[in-house]
């Protein structure tokens, strides 16, 4: 997730800026899905040595979630402030 952090740093506008943020937060709704597809499907818990591990992943996926929410919020909110 920190290559379209990366775009967002390097924007030339709000705009642009909000854009790349939200289309990051496209990327892990997508990475949410997919750990949901796994977990529904039992797939890493049929390995003893993978059991759990989709709880941490799920728990980072969150929170990056509100960061990228924030980092959106914040940015429109400066730009409705200009």
């Amino acid at each position: 997730m920190g290559a379209p952090y990366r775009e967002a740093t390097r924007t030339r506008s709000t705009a642009e800026f909000v854009s790349k943020i939200e289309g990051g937060r496209q990327e892990l709704e997508a990475t949410m899905y997919w750990l949901e597809v796994l977990g529904d499907s039992e797939v890493m818990n049929a390995q003893p040595a993978t059991a759990g591990a989709l709880v941490p992943l799920h728990a980072e996926t969150n929170e990056l979630m509100a960061i990228r929410t924030a980092c959106a919020r914040n940015a429109k909110g400066r730009k409705e402030s200009l």
